[in-house]
């Protein structure tokens, strides 16, 4: 076998074989196939494609360059929820514990922002104290105690993906949705969960920006999913406007826990439970009931010990800005357009994101909004704050907001996009 036939393969529009794939992605792992030459072969699949057949080995070979986790010993069922990312989409955070007191273990392995799209694990580490990085003996612990954990994936799980996805964001072979939808399933196949439950967002925000490609990459790792014995359905939901009213670290999680509390946004909440509600579906917990877990506090009870057993303190103050400024109407009417994406670009200058993997967040840093599409507003009533350490930035994230929001005229009608736009299983 030698990389060169293998690039060769796919370049002609070929189809690999399994002992193709199997030894490209150990070789690759190894340091015997260079970078450059699995760039070529990236760029080869982004332009030409793999069949299901090809995926799932690719996945497989993915998850077999490292450990996988055993959660078996666990007296509950466990399930997982992956969401594609977006803006002020923290819904993680609440989902957690949620699912857990209803009774399902949620093993949820998280990451860092990259550009517009916030992290879970950024957000978290606004609360003093908290540990993102855990050992698998201590995630098992966290997960016996309190049925949920959120935390960083450990070195040794799918290492051949982690070397790859470091190369497809620097040779623009990102959007292959092969390679996302292997990247994304080998991660939680080795996670070792009984069911997961996908969020794939569809819009300016999101990375699938049309509802057909949206629906092909969930199609896909639901496919995966189902090859590899996980009980996996998709939910595409709408990221054309942010989730919530906040995007940014500590902002964020202020408010999941008004959510917990039995408050929050109302778009935040109905996205929370309908995960759920998958989640306690696929785990087996059909007849459990989130909506009154949120209700009579069990969740936000779950919530404190999760955060404590990662040791943080729940009750700590967190993080705020030093510096504010807040964006005015300018003139009065129904908004129309708040773009998710001018919205997290802004959030990014203003320090809540990293350009590369190695830059320091702020974690106050972010954008509160006080007014969402089909509101009426007047001229100059608040529209959105901005928060930074470093004024400076404003000026960049003013730029990024400019053509992102449109009021339209007084009484305009405004038809609102539903959450959930469609359901694969």
């Amino acid at each position: 076998m030698d990389v060169i036939s293998v690039i060769r393969t796919k370049r002609d529009r070929g189809r690999l074989s399994d002992e193709q794939i199997d030894w490209v992605i150990d070789a690759y792992t190894r340091g015997v196939v260079a970078d450059e030459q699995m760039s070529a072969l990236a760029m080869a699949i982004l332009l030409n494609g793999m069949d299901r057949a090809e995926i799932a080995r690719w996945t497989a070979a993915m998850i077999n360059s490292g450990e996988r986790m055993d959660f078996s010993s666990l007296p509950r069922p466990t399930s997982d929820k992956h969401s594609t990312g977006g803006v002020g989409d923290k819904i993680t955070l609440p989902l957690a514990p949620l699912v857990a007191a209803c009774g399902a273990a949620v093993p949820q392995l998280s990451g860092r922002g990259l550009g517009h799209t916030g992290g879970t694990l950024d957000k978290l580490e606004s609360i003093p104290g908290w540990r993102a990085s855990l050992t698998n003996a201590e995630m098992l612990d966290v997960l016996r105690g309190t049925g949920a954990v959120i935390c960083a994936a450990g070195d040794g799980l799918a290492p051949a993906d982690k070397k790859l996805y470091a190369l497809r964001d620097v040779t623009g072979t990102v959007e292959a949705i092969p390679l996302i939808a292997s990247s994304i399933m080998s991660k939680k196949i080795a996670e070792g969960t009984g069911s997961l439950v996908l969020d794939v967002k569809v819009g300016t925000g999101a990375f699938m920006k049309t509802i057909e490609d949206a629906r092909e990459l969930a199609s896909t790792m639901v496919g995966l999913g189902t090859d590899h014995g996980v009980r996996t359905v998709a939910l595409l939901t709408d990221m054309s406007t942010p989730l919530g009213l906040t995007a940014g670290n500590a902002l964020e999680v202020r408010e999941s826990v008004e959510v917990l509390a039995g408050g929050g946004p109302s778009d935040v909440v109905e996205l929370t439970l309908a995960l759920a509600r998958e989640m306690l579906d696929a785990a087996g917990l059909p007849d459990a009931d989130p909506a009154k877990a949120l209700a009579d506090g069990s969740a936000m009870d779950v919530w404190r010990r999760m955060i404590a057993a990662q040791g943080g303190d729940p009750d700590a103050t967190l993080p705020v800005a030093r510096e504010q400024h807040v964006v005015h109407a300018s003139t009065s009417g129904v908004l129309e357009v708040l773009d998710a994406y001018a919205v997290g670009i802004a959030a990014w200058r203003l320090g809540a994101g990293r350009a590369r993997k190695e830059d320091v967040v702020q974690l106050g840093a972010g954008v509160e909004l006080h007014a969402k599409p089909g509101d009426s507003v007047v001229a100059g009533q608040p529209l959105m704050t901005l928060h930074t350490d470093t004024p400076e930035k404003f000026a960049y994230a003013l730029d990024a907001l400019d053509g992102g929001v449109l009021v339209g005229a007084p009484g305009a009608a405004f038809e609102p996009k539903p959450i959930v736009l469609d359901r694969i299983a």
